[in-house]
């Protein structure tokens, strides 16, 4: 009986031990618990309470859509169902009366290969015959030789035609002297007498067509050349331009039939806001557009019309970018009405305090009011500046307030939702 007393004394004992333990440990996890809450804390509170100042931008703009008008001459000539050939290519400068393109002549591909089926047999020709020399001909090929390296570093369309046309002249030559001093002269001269007649037909059967003004060459031609043009600001309104039924972004096809030749200097876009910057802006004022290739231009407000009660027809004025907006008729763009760099600050940093601008700045736990001036505010940041002596002169400060004048700086740090009443 004794024994199992003392059995029963020593189990109470070890569960009331397992017990202090358990309180114990759970007493140690509360604590971390709390602990870790309250280190996380922490770590969230102190960067939504101190902010760093560094250099930022602060745009004001707003996305629109926008119609291309450019000043554009389409050209055209009779033979375009036969194909035609750039000799410009796309986003090339011309002068005005300058080739641009030709439309091919009637059954070219086959003057063609009677020409080349010539040219083979002018060279086998010259190379059967071992007995011609002349310093001429040993020039032309080297001619030839250094055209035929040149070639092959080339990629631009244009440039390449010019060396094909060089290198058949130069073989041309080569093959008339050649004509000349050979035994096998007669029959040379013959294949080259037929192979300009040819030539000629080829020639005199293609229709070249040149640039009516000087400008940047394109083949995108989409039959609005002569609805969205400058001189037809007066008649574009809103139901004008939604009425074209045209897709934002679209690229214009290319045409196999025409080109035209774009004014290089400037070009215009038409867009619809309802802005409060849009209602107050004025002819002349200066802004800047963002384009798709996130480009920044200068642009320039030439016309405004009120459309509505809500919204204004505005027609900027570009003067770069030209070529890229050569590819599209109707786009989405960013119009910035201003832009303001300095040092970023969070509106919720700035207290205003009889008319003037403070905020309060942490360093190493001593808090200052330092007043700012505040040269652009946004919806969420304002870019601001220390104030110089002249301008604190003229907001009435004396020359002992001026003295001793603290000044916000970069990389200062300062304190969000402040309480001016706890700051020196």
């Amino acid at each position: 009986m004794e024994k199992q007393n003392k059995e029963r004394k020593k189990t109470t004992k070890k569960t009331t031990m397992n017990q202090k333990k358990k309180i114990i440990l759970n007493v140690i996890i509360v604590a971390v618990l709390i602990y870790v809450v309250y280190a996380i804390y922490l770590l969230i509170k102190e960067p939504t309470n101190i902010f760093t100042i560094e250099e930022g931008t602060l745009y004001q703009e707003e996305t629109d859509i926008g119609y291309v008008i450019r000043k554009e001459t389409v050209v055209r000539g009779n033979n375009y169902k036969n194909g035609m050939e750039q000799i410009k290519a796309e986003g090339e400068r011309a002068a005005k009366d300058e080739n641009i393109f030709r439309y091919y002549s009637t059954n070219e591909e086959s003057l063609k290969q009677k020409i080349a089926e010539l040219d083979e047999q002018i060279q086998t020709a010259m190379t059967e015959d071992t007995s011609i020399f002349s310093a001429d001909i040993k020039s032309l090929e080297d001619q030839i030789d250094e055209k035929l390296k040149e070639i092959n570093e080339i990629t631009d369309v244009t440039t390449l035609t010019e060396y094909k046309k060089e290198i058949d002249n130069l073989i041309t030559k080569k093959a008339k002297i050649a004509g000349d001093l050979s035994p096998q002269g007669s029959y040379l001269n013959q294949l080259i007498e037929e192979r300009k007649q040819y030539e000629s037909q080829l020639n005199s059967g293609a229709e070249y067509v040149k640039a009516q003004m000087s400008g940047i060459v394109s083949y995108k031609v989409d039959g609005l050349e002569e609805t969205l043009t400058p001189d037809n600001f007066g008649s574009i309104n809103k139901e004008f331009l939604e009425n074209l039924n045209l897709k934002t972004g679209e690229i214009v096809a290319t045409s196999e039939e025409a080109g035209k030749v774009i004014d290089n200097f400037a070009c215009y876009i038409a867009t619809i806001s309802s802005s409060e910057e849009a209602k107050q802006a004025e002819v002349g004022d200066d802004v800047k557009v963002r384009l798709s290739n996130n480009a920044e231009i200068s642009a320039e407000i030439t016309s405004i019309s009120q459309e509505n009660e809500d919204e204004v027809l505005l027609i900027l004025k570009v003067n770069e970018q030209i070529e890229e907006l050569i590819n599209y008729r109707k786009i989405s763009f960013d119009l910035i009405w201003w832009d303001e760099t300095g040092l970023k600050i969070p509106n919720e940093a700035i207290v205003e305090l009889d008319g003037l601008n403070y905020v309060v700045r942490n360093r190493a736990g001593y808090l200052n009011k330092i007043l700012v001036n505040v040269t652009k505010q946004g919806e969420d940041y304002s870019i601001v500046q220390p104030y110089t002596t002249e301008e604190l002169k003229e907001l009435g400060f004396s020359n002992e307030e001026i003295n001793s004048y603290r000044k916000i700086s970069l990389y200062d740090e300062i304190i969000l939702n402040p309480d001016l009443s706890e700051v020196e």
